[in-house]
C-alpha cells in the first residue's frame, strides 16, 4: 500500500513545488503590461470621440429646442408610465406571434427541404408564400390585412386591429424564420441522415431526433435576432390603431406638440433589445469557439 502511494505524493510534491521559469514571468508581465495600454488607448480615443460627438451637439444653434421638445424630463416622467403600458401589449403581440411563427416557419422550412415527390405541391406552395412575404414590406402587409380582410367582410372572420395587426407580422416572420430554419437544416451534412437511416430509424425519425435537433442548435444566433427585429416591428401595428408604446407615445406627442414620448418609447425598446442583443453575440461568440475548438472553422 506504501509502495502504491509513493508515485502520487511524488507527483503531488513535483506539482507543489513547481514554479515558473524567470522567462515566463517575463512575458506574462508583458502581456499584462501590453494589456494595460491597449485598455489605455482604447479608453482615452472612446472620451476624445464620444467627447467631440457630444460637444458638436450641445454646442449647436438648435440644441436648446431640441433639448426642450425631445427630452423633457419632466414630462417624460409624466408620460412614462403611459408608454409602459402601451409596451405590455407590444411584449404581448410578440409572445403570440412568436409561438405561431415557430410552428408556421417550421412547417414551411419541412416543406421546402422535403425530398418525397408526394410533396411537390406543398414544396411548391411553400417557395410562393415565402418568396412573396419575403418581398413585400412589413409595413404593406399590415395595410393589406389590416384593411383588406374587414372589407371582405367574411362571416366568423374578425376585424379586431390587434389580431389582424399579429397576423399580418406572423405572416410576414414566419417566411423570413422558415429560411433560416431551412438553412439549418440543410447545414446538417446528408451523413448524419444516412447513419440514422442505417440505424433503422424512418426518415421522420431520423429527421426530428437526429436533423432537427443540431439544425436549431446551429441556427439559434440569427433566431435570436429575428426576435429582436420582431420586437421592434410590433410597433409597425400601431398604424391600425392598436394601442402599443409607439401609439401611446404619439398620442401624447399630438396633444403637447412635444416629441419626448417617442424619445421614452424608444429607451423602454432599448431596454429589452439591447440585453438580446448582447446574449445574441454571446450565443454566437460561444458557437463559434465550439467549431473552432472542433476543427471545423
Amino acid at each position: 500500500m506504501n509502495s502504491g502511494d509513493s508515485p502520487a505524493r511524488e507527483s503531488a510534491s513535483r506539482a507543489s513545488s513547481w514554479a515558473p521559469s524567470d522567462r515566463e514571468v517575463q512575458r506574462a508581465a508583458a502581456r499584462k503590461q501590453q494589456g494595460r495600454r491597449r485598455a489605455t488607448v482604447a479608453a482615452v480615443s472612446s472620451i476624445i470621440v464620444l467627447g467631440a460627438l457630444v460637444a458638436v451637439v450641445v454646442t449647436s444653434p438648435g440644441w436648446k429646442v431640441v433639448k426642450e421638445t425631445f427630452f423633457d424630463v419632466e414630462y417624460g416622467r409624466e408620460v412614462l408610465p403611459l408608454v409602459a403600458r402601451g409596451l405590455i401589449t407590444n411584449i404581448k403581440l410578440t409572445l403570440i406571434a412568436s409561438a405561431c411563427i415557430s410552428v408556421i416557419a417550421m412547417a414551411l422550412a419541412l416543406a421546402r427541404t422535403s425530398r418525397s415527390a408526394a410533396m411537390t405541391p406543398f414544396r411548391i406552395l411553400a417557395t410562393i408564400y415565402v418568396d412573396v412575404f419575403r418581398g413585400i414590406p412589413l409595413l404593406l402587409v399590415i395595410f393589406l390585412v389590416g384593411f383588406g380582410v374587414p372589407a371582405l367582410r367574411l362571416a366568423g372572420v374578425t376585424s379586431n386591429v390587434m389580431v389582424l395587426g399579429t397576423a399580418a407580422v406572423v405572416l410576414t416572420y414566419s417566411a423570413y424564420v422558415a429560411e433560416v430554419l431551412r438553412s439549418g437544416i440543410l447545414s446538417v451534412h446528408p451523413s448524419q441522415r444516412a447513419a440514422a437511416r442505417s440505424l433503422g430509424l424512418t426518415h421522420s425519425q431520423a429527421m426530428r431526433f437526429v436533423v432537427l435537433p443540431q439544425a436549431i442548435k446551429r441556427v439559434i444566433p440569427p433566431l435570436l435576432n429575428d426576435l429582436v427585429a420582431l420586437i421592434k416591428d410590433t410597433g409597425l401595428v400601431s398604424i391600425l390603431g392598436v394601442t402599443d408604446a409607439v401609439r401611446a407615445a404619439q398620442i401624447e406627442a399630438s396633444r403637447t406638440f412635444n416629441y419626448t414620448p417617442y424619445v421614452v418609447a424608444a429607451i423602454l425598446f432599448l431596454m429589452i433589445t439591447v440585453p438580446l442583443t448582447r446574449y445574441t453575440d454571446r450565443v454566437l461568440q460561444r458557437s463559434i469557439g465550439k467549431q473552432n475548438a472542433q476543427g471545423v472553422a
